[in-house]
Parts: structure tokens; sequence; C-alpha cells
């Protein structure tokens, strides 16, 4: 079995401003909101996604690298 490197820094984009920020990802439990820093909306998961990092950052969570699509980080 090949081991998985995972990525812990992921760029979220917010959906209502467009704006990106470089955040780290926590590896112990689910990001269910994030406040955008620049209009200060306050983002949750997407229908089917376990937390904000895969709805909305350029890389999906920890557990989720590490399992593929069907791992969960909660």
């Amino acid at each position: 079995m090949r081991e998985v490197s995972v990525i812990l820094s992921s760029t979220i984009t917010c959906p209502i401003c467009g704006f990106k920020a470089s955040e780290t990802m926590p590896t112990d439990a689910c990001q269910y909101f994030y406040e955008c820093k620049s209009c200060g909306a306050v983002l949750r998961p997407r229908a089917g996604d376990c937390c904000v990092f895969c709805s909305f950052g350029t890389v999906p969570c920890p557990p989720v690298q590490a399992q593929g699509k069907q791992g969960r980080c909660c």
C-alpha cells in the first residue's frame, strides 16, 4: 500500500466576493465555518461536502486526501 503525502495548506476562495486566502487546514477536526477576510461572509460546506476546504479550497481536507473521495473529516 502506498503512503499518501497530505498537503496541509489550501487556498479558500469566497464564492461571494472572490477573495482568496491561504489557510492551514486542521488535521484533528472538521472546519464547518469560515469567515471571509474581505467581505465577512460566513461560508459553510456545500451539500455532500464535509468541510469548507472540500467546498471552497484548492486542496480537500487531510482525511479526504488520505482516504480518497470516500474519506470524511468528521
